[in-house]
């Protein structure tokens, strides 16, 4: 094998790989020697069938697995011999007029990573702001819970509903005076306000008493789940079962006992854990933004840009995603393209902080157990159905880069754990409302980019970031790029169940609208 560099740019490289014809041959020959002892074939004895034979009946097969084998070996070896660090699996080219007895010719490009000048992580300074669980917190823990226990009253036959009371009805919806699928429903239970049902539905409801029927007129949205659906005026038939009053829940042992506890003391010591774990959260996602602003403003090198592409491409389509639950759509749309370079700024800047934090990480030998590899691919197959979930199992064990993107999350926490140790910290303590609005504060370098979803998958290796103070995910570079190969054969991921379908009176729900401080926590 020889291989002769063709492009040197930046961080993009390209080779020619020439196999010699005699190196294919010479596996194939390997390959019949090895299976000759099992082949079969009339008029012969086990074991006895000649060389060439073997060669005739499964020739086609060992020659193509025997390409296939070396070009995988040649591309490694070229990989190895340039001292290449792939930033993402190298694409593979076979020359087209290609056939068995002729030399190999290959043209592979790729990316590599940039050379990152080693991280000076000593004497990194940190504030870490820290919140007080007192009575006050516990006691609105309890008030919240409770409110999440409302119960409600049937009220008098007389008495018209209201906000915040729930009224059973039957229904039928209709479009142009024909009945859809799914807009018949009966006993419903709907809390006037609660938001469950489309726009406009809801406050129709105020004023009918047990007994009423009516009328509603409604419009679907625009992005609304049934394509039949969406944009179109409506009518429902209403017949209204009953009406019914909240009732105040009670914060006493009774409450307590609901929750399968002995009394209210002890759901106490529950949720004042329970606050003091977020708060604990929330402490960290501050100490972590901290952190990876001072590591983004002291270093800046090229990425590669495929990766930095791709990642501006999950932002783009989560942003668009989002402008398609704003009252305006298009205006949304419209603001996104005026900050387009922004968010290329934004991509390139997460990308770089998780190659930083993946050098660093191994250069202070931070590893993912097999273990903790184990834990994280069962609790990723349990997304899928019983019968899909070993085929997720299987697929994450023989593709390399997915494997590494499952990892990465938790390669990163660790890297953080370590910096956290070797930083000097220094300690105060705060207020819930200060220490979220110092999470909110825009950092100095970019202030756009929409969080980051867990589900989220890409080609590079990469996880997509969790929470506030997440860097893109980088994968331990040793994953960067294997099993290249001509033939598309890549394995795909198990599709996962679909869920069932919604009343056709519920709205889909609801995304958090885009805002510009929620855009870039990396």
């Amino acid at each position: 094998m020889q291989s002769v560099e063709t492009l040197n740019d930046g961080l993009k490289r390209a080779y020619k790989i020439t196999i010699a014809a005699k190196d294919i041959d010479a596996r194939v020959d390997a390959e019949v020697k090895k299976i000759a002892p099992q082949v079969k074939m009339p008029g012969f004895r086990p074991g006895k069938v000649p060389a060439n034979l073997v060669r005739k009946m499964h020739g086609d097969a060992l020659q193509q697995e025997a390409l296939n084998g070396t070009i995988q070996e040649s591309v490694d070896k070229a990989i190895a011999e340039n001292k290449l660090r792939p930033a993402v699996q190298p694409q593979v080219k076979l020359n087209e007029d290609y056939a068995p007895g002729k030399d190999v010719l290959l043209e592979m490009e790729l990316e590599v990573l940039p050379e990152i000048e080693t991280p000076e992580i000593e004497g990194l300074e940190l504030e870490r702001l820290t919140v007080e669980v007192d009575d006050d917190a516990v006691d609105a823990a309890l008030e919240k819970l409770s409110e999440g226990q409302k119960s409600f009253e049937t009220a008098a036959k007389s008495y018209k509903a209201a906000a915040g009371d729930q009224v059973i009805i039957d229904f039928e919806g209709k479009v142009d005076g024909i009945p859809f699928d799914g807009g018949k429903g009966e006993s419903m239970a709907v809390e006037i306000g609660s938001g469950q049902l489309i726009p406009g539905f809801e406050d129709q409801l105020i004023g009918l008493k047990a007994n009423d029927d009516t009328i509603i007129n409604v419009t679907f949205p625009e992005d609304y789940n049934a394509e039949n659906l969406k944009g179109k005026d409506a009518t429902f038939d209403i017949v209204v079962g009953e009406v019914k009053k909240p009732v105040d829940t009670k914060i006493d042992d009774d409450m307590a006992k609901n929750f399968g506890l002995q009394d209210l003391e002890q759901l106490k010591g529950l949720l004042k854990t329970q606050v003091e774990q977020e708060m604990n959260g929330l402490t960290r996602t501050y100490m972590k933004r901290q952190l990876l602003d001072t590591l983004a403003a002291d270093h800046d090198f090229e990425v590669p840009p495929s990766m930095a592409e791709t990642e501006f491409n999950q932002i783009w389509q989560q942003l668009e995603q989002e402008a398609q639950r704003e009252e305006d759509p298009e205006k949304a749309k419209a603001e996104m393209e005026k900050d387009r370079e922004e968010y290329r700024d934004i991509a390139v800047r997460r990308v770089r902080l998780g190659l930083l934090l993946s050098d660093i990480g191994h250069a202070q030998g931070v590893e993912v157990s097999q273990q903790e590899m184990q834990m994280l691919i069962t609790q990723a197959a349990q997304q899928y159905g019983p019968e899909d979930r070993e085929k997720f199992t299987q697929y994450i064990q023989n593709t390399p880069l997915a494997a590494a993107q499952l990892r990465a999350p938790m390669f990163e926490d660790k890297v953080v754990d370590v910096l956290f140790e070797k930083a000097k910290v220094t300690d105060k303590t705060v207020t819930r409302e200060a220490l979220e609005a110092a999470i909110e504060a825009d950092p100095v370098e970019t202030k756009k980019a929409p969080k980051k979803k867990a589900a989220a998958k890409k080609d590079t290796g990469k996880k997509a970031a969790v929470d506030k103070g997440d860097s893109k995910k980088a994968a331990p570079k040793k994953a960067a790029a294997k099993k290249t190969n001509t033939k598309e054969d890549a394995k795909k991921a198990p599709a996962k169940k679909a869920t069932a379908k919604k009343t056709a009176a519920k709205k889909a729900p609801a995304k958090k609208a885009v805002t510009k401080k929620a855009a870039a926590k990396k």
